[in-house]
């Protein structure tokens, strides 16, 4: 049986892009007769607010999307919040240090962002961390963590690696990609790759469907399912949306938000017309359910380039 999620990082209001993403995770999954998932990436603490879970949770149900297990309704893979679960994190953090897959870095801010021009590196990820920590020896290392607490960062292996995904097609990574990065912070904080993994594993995802902002990150979780002795998911990238300025929408934008679409009395049958009609799943945006989508849902039709949230779509979208 296929298992999907949706898993929203609750640092802010969720906007018609994230909406988008959510639909089409759940269709993806509703029209296998699959089991959908929702979980709470709360992960970074910092940047997370229990008001907007709260909001989240509302706002698609608001949709007409639902989910089979998740923070409110429970399950077998209980709790559906990061933030619950960081004895996993940890257990598996000690599985990779004891593989030798780990090494503590000492490197600072201003060392990293240094090299942040470097031509090399996953686009989305930032720049490949050089190494720099990688070789030190005990006596060094020692040194070094004298009055600091080190971030531990996963080495990751020489071996190319590769996956079709199933939206952006076949996609290829020279041996290193990306360099290693970090799986918990300095501040102890544990890190999304390590995490999102981690619960996917747990949690028997077989699909998932997000962001192609996400796309670089794929390579360093296909290391981590291959050192912990798992079997990844299906990915799929869907293209983002983007504003009139051709820059991705944010959480910041607030009139994109599904709290703010709401309070001006739009009809959710109007977004889903919209998200549908911005993915080609119908020809043209018209009201409809999100149950309606299912039965004719293909992944096939989903665009390979991003979509513009222009002005007629606005124009659209308010005047109901």
């Amino acid at each position: 049986m296929l298992r999907g999620r949706f898993a929203p990082t609750p640092s802010g209001l969720m906007h018609i892009g994230n909406a988008r993403t959510a639909l089409l995770a759940w269709l993806q999954i509703r029209q296998a007769s699959g089991q959908f998932v929702l979980r709470m990436e709360d992960i970074d603490k910092p940047r997370s607010k229990p008001h907007f879970a709260h909001q989240a949770l509302e706002d698609l149900r608001w949709l007409g999307i639902d989910w089979d297990e998740g923070p409110d309704v429970g399950g077998p893979h209980a709790p559906y919040v990061q933030s619950l679960r960081e004895p996993l994190y940890a257990e598996a953090l000690e599985r990779l240090e004891q593989r030798g897959q780990l090494y503590p870095c000492f490197c600072s801010r201003a060392e990293l962002l240094a090299v942040a021009s470097a031509p090399h590196g996953l686009s989305a990820e930032g720049p490949a961390y050089a190494g720099t920590c990688r070789y030190l020896n005990e006596t060094e290392r020692a040194a070094r963590r004298l009055g600091k607490l080190p971030s531990i960062r996963f080495a990751i292996g020489e071996q190319a690696i590769s996956f079709q995904d199933g939206i952006a097609g076949q996609q290829d990574f020279p041996p290193g990609a990306g360099g290693d990065f970090v799986v918990r912070r300095a501040d102890e904080l544990f890190s999304y790759q390590l995490a999102v993994v981690v619960d996917d594993i747990a949690m028997g995802i077989t699909d998932v469907l997000r962001g192609y902002d996400l796309l670089d990150s794929t390579p360093r979780q296909l290391a981590l399912y291959d050192a912990l002795g798992a079997s990844p998911p299906r990915f799929a990238h869907v293209p983002l949306l983007l504003g009139t300025d051709g820059n991705r929408l944010a959480k910041r934008d607030g009139s994109l938000s599904l709290a703010a679409i709401r309070e001006r009395g739009i009809q959710p049958e109007r977004v889903i017309g919209l998200l549908a009609a911005m993915s080609g799943l119908i020809a043209r945006a018209e009201p409809i359910q999100a149950a309606e989508l299912i039965a004719n849902f293909n992944i096939d039709r989903i665009p390979h380039e991003p979509a513009i949230v222009d002005q007629s779509a606005l124009q659209w979208l308010y005047n109901s």
